[in-house]
């Protein structure tokens, strides 16, 4: 059942609300509930440590590690932040992953809107694009990074774009969606801390699509967010365009890993005709039986196995 509602310029029941504003939404940081931790080793995470190998999952916190990210007033239609390193200033140089060096991810909290923008940073450190906040609601944004020295982070902020909202339910676990005329099938699926194979395969008008194209150095980019705090999973498919061993299609097998068991939007990005669009998974992560070694679905990965741990793909 929907509900509707109207959105003040304030978000309810987060805990701190930051001053600036992004021309449309406001900007707060929440301390969302945390449901499971994983080892440090297993993950690019953005939790400070209890102890090194115990680290949250990405996109949880808005300050980890010395790096915070930091609102910055912006006209109407634009969204920009900045991140400041451990000395206070805003960062400036950034590594290049898959052909960028910020990428930028907007999903709305109950998980109905999202987004995958690159940002342009000026020379004073300020990230600024188009805004791709989708209408009103409760947004969470994942900056996705890696600064020039550092490791790779992913920081999180909520945002609030005033407006009515009608609520929407996150729909049921499926194996197949269509976008665009394209159809998408889901084999595998994922395991909380073990390495599962996802393999997603397209297809249009009945007949295998062979001739995918690359889209930020792959053939497909895959984001994980978990139900509630939305808990942050980006990762790359199995092998490179032009490695002479990675197919263009119709398959796109990655290599994922869960933070804890639950419910998670799946969100892949893949290029064909020109254009990149966006197919979407509703997924359920269950615990095996103890003793159980998961058997991965579709076929096997072509490459190693340095993506998919948990908060980040970017290895």
């Amino acid at each position: 059942m929907r509900t509707v509602t109207r959105l003040a310029g304030f978000a309810v029941g987060l805990a701190a609300v930051f001053g600036a504003t992004y021309g449309v939404g406001r900007v707060v940081d929440s301390a969302p509930v945390v449901e499971g931790r994983q080892d440090g080793d297993a993950a690019h995470a953005t939790g400070e440590p209890d102890e090194a190998t115990d680290r949250l999952p990405g996109g949880l916190l808005v300050s980890d590690r010395g790096y915070t990210l930091q609102p910055v007033d912006a006209p109407a239609g634009e969204f920009a932040f900045r991140i400041a390193g451990p000395d206070g200033r805003p960062v400036t140089r950034y590594d290049v992953a898959h052909d960028k060096q910020m990428h930028l991810i907007v999903a709305r909290r109950d998980l109905s809107g999202f987004r995958h923008v690159h940002p342009e940073l000026a020379p004073d450190g300020t990230w600024r694009v188009d805004t791709p906040l989708a209408g009103p609601g409760q947004w969470r944004a994942f900056a996705d990074f890696t600064p020039t020295g550092g490791e790779p982070l992913t920081l999180g902020v909520d945002v609030t774009v005033p407006g009515e909202l009608t609520e929407r339910p996150l729909p049921d676990p499926t194996t197949s969606t269509t976008v665009d005329g394209y159809t998408v099938t889901l084999t595998g699926a994922p395991q909380p801390g073990r390495t599962s194979s996802l393999t997603l395969t397209v297809s249009r008008d009945g007949q295998p699509v062979t001739d995918l194209e690359p889209y930020l150095g792959a053939y497909g980019h895959l984001v994980a967010l978990r139900r509630g705090d939305l808990a942050y999973l980006h990762v790359h498919p199995d092998g490179t365009p032009d490695d002479g061993r990675t197919r263009p299609g119709p398959a796109v097998t990655f290599l994922a890993e869960v933070p804890s068991a639950g419910s998670y939007r799946l969100y892949l990005d893949f290029r064909h005709g020109g254009r990149v669009h966006t197919a979407e998974f509703t997924v359920v992560a269950s615990a095996a039986p103890t003793g159980d070694v998961p058997t991965p679905s579709g076929p096997a990965p072509t490459g190693g196995t340095d993506h998919g741990t948990p908060g980040h793909g970017h290895n």
